[in-house]
């Protein structure tokens, strides 16, 4: 099984290098638009590199991990390379199905988002396609995936809202981490500090999110105490918008993903 990525940026890197632990380097090419990248990202773990017409020649699984205003360039560059039973796996944000079966009709495509965890193998990817794929192709995209992190297949309408949440999602956690360090340190507690115990309280708490049959209210109200700090807190974050700045955010996320969709 070969498999091709266009793209050795963050995703694309991230997405090679937890794949290339669970097949073999070898069956890998990657190609980048700035070639330095590619080769230094081959050396580091083994895989071919090439240009984008070698990278995909031979290959089954194809991932395209290029923004959004590359997808028609690195298109007209492959379209000619491509293997008949070769799939590509677009990770562009807001780039539907219908696009791109209507640019190469004779090609099977898959649509994912993926997020930046996806570095650590603690990724939340999301899966969808409309095209003839059999059961071991879709199980083989999955498997791969998975070294990445959770792997869900979802109807096409949610992948905008996928987008926002947990392709996005991260940015949004950056900030409330950054922001409960900076009140720590505020409040005397050295900076490094500061951010070890707020990374690990909201590790702790997505890990309990994840586990517990509890939903998140249940999980927030066994933390708050009749009268105590933490009941207080709450009632702070509600009164200065902190539920519905996060509403707006993650709309304002899913309306760029659908516009981005539209160009």
């Amino acid at each position: 099984m070969k498999i091709a990525c266009i793209g050795c940026g963050v995703m694309g890197s991230a997405f090679m290098s937890a794949i290339s632990k669970k097949v073999n380097p070898a069956d890998i090419t990657v190609s980048d638009k700035f070639i330095e990248s590619a080769k230094s990202f081959a050396t580091k773990t083994g895989c071919n590199v090439g240009t984008n017409c070698e990278a995909v020649k031979g290959s089954k699984y194809i991932f395209l991990a290029v923004k959004p205003a590359f997808v028609k360039e690195v298109l007209e560059d492959v379209k000619n390379c491509l293997e008949k039973d070769s799939i590509i796996i677009s990770m562009a944000a807001g780039i539907s199905l219908d696009f791109w079966e209507s640019n190469i009709p004779s090609q099977r495509f898959i649509r994912i988002m993926p997020n930046m965890p996806a570095q650590i193998s603690e990724g939340m990817t999301a899966l969808c396609y409309k095209c003839d794929i059999s059961e071991s192709e879709l199980s083989e995209v999955i498997s791969l995936i998975e070294a990445t992190g959770k792997v869900e297949v979802v109807d096409e309408k949610l992948m905008d809202c996928v987008t926002a949440v947990s392709g996005s999602g991260p940015a949004y956690a950056f900030m409330f981490i950054e922001a409960m360090a900076d009140a720590a340190v505020k409040l005397g507690m050295p900076r490094k500090q500061a951010y070890t115990y707020a990374a690990q309280t909201l590790k702790g708490a997505a890990t309990m999110a994840l586990q517990d049959e509890r939903n998140p209210a249940a999980l927030k109200d066994a933390v708050c105490s009749p009268g105590g700090t933490t009941i207080e807190a709450v009632a702070a974050l509600e009164k200065y918008g902190f539920r519905n700045a996060v509403i707006e955010a993650v709309t304002a996320a899913h309306d760029k993903s659908v516009a981005m969709g539209k160009k």
